[in-house]
This record gives structure tokens, sequence and C-alpha cells, in this order.
């Protein structure tokens, strides 16, 4: 893998969704795909919501109340990033000309261990699973089968 990093304006471009140079996609795929990448996700969409959060503070009233106005806001937000992480990540790894399954790498990878540790201790075949499996070929219309 290259060394090459983004500078600060080739990093603000890729975090408002320009695509980094050729030579970078390594970078990108470590950022999406790398440890760590969802804290990295939920840092770059509060930072927006610290100006509005410090503004709310500021409103006259009873602290309780700064409070919630700020948690009624934050909840959601958390929420909904949450939600959407890996429409996002896959919109980074397609919109830097990466395959967009680069997104579930390691949930494909903790799968594949687990099969393999399950294969192992019951003693099963190492099976491939782009095999047939027995299903009908689908290249016939409903009306044909």
């Amino acid at each position: 893998m290259s060394e090459n990093r983004p500078g600060p304006m080739q990093r603000v471009g890729y975090l408002l969704g320009r695509p980094l140079p050729e030579s970078m996609r390594d970078w990108v795929a470590r950022d999406v795909t790398g440890p760590g990448n969802l804290r990295r996700y939920l840092v770059r969409g509060l930072i927006p919501f610290v100006p509005i959060a410090v503004g709310l503070a500021f409103i006259p009233g009873p602290p309780l109340i700064r409070v919630l106005m700020i948690l009624l806001l934050l909840i959601p937000l958390v929420y909904f990033q949450l939600a959407l992480s890996p429409i996002y990540r896959r919109h980074l790894l397609r919109n830097n000309g990466l395959d967009p399954a680069l997104a579930d790498k390691v949930k494909i990878e903790r799968i594949s261990a687990t099969a393999q540790d399950y294969r192992a201790r019951y003693q099963l075949p190492d099976t491939d699973t782009d095999t047939d499996t027995g299903a009908e070929p689908t290249d016939r219309t409903p009306r044909e089968r």
C-alpha cells in the first residue's frame, strides 16, 4: 500500500464529496474499512453540530432546558448517523473508484472466520460458497420452468 495521504485541502474536498486521485485509493480504502472507521465517521458528522450546540448553550433559561435542547438534537443526529453509515461508506468507495463491496470487508472476514471455525470444530468438508446449490438455473423465465 502506498503512503500517499491527502493534504488538508484534499481532505476537506474528500469529506465534501470530491474524489481523490487514483494514487490515494489505498488511503481511501483504509479510511473507509480500516480500524476506527466508525469513530472517524461519527466525529466528522458531529463537528458541524458543535457550533449549534454552543449557540443553544447560550440561550437564556435554566441549565436543564439548555442541556435538553442540545440532547433533543444530538440523539437523533447520532441515531441517523449510525443508521446511514453503511450507505455513506459505500458512497465514498464508489465515488473514489473502488468497489462498494469493500465496505463489508470486515463483516465478510468475520463471517468467513466463523465458518472456518465451525467446519474445523465439526469436521465438515471445506467447501466453496460458489458451488452449485442444486437450485434451478435462473436464466429461464418463470413461464419456461
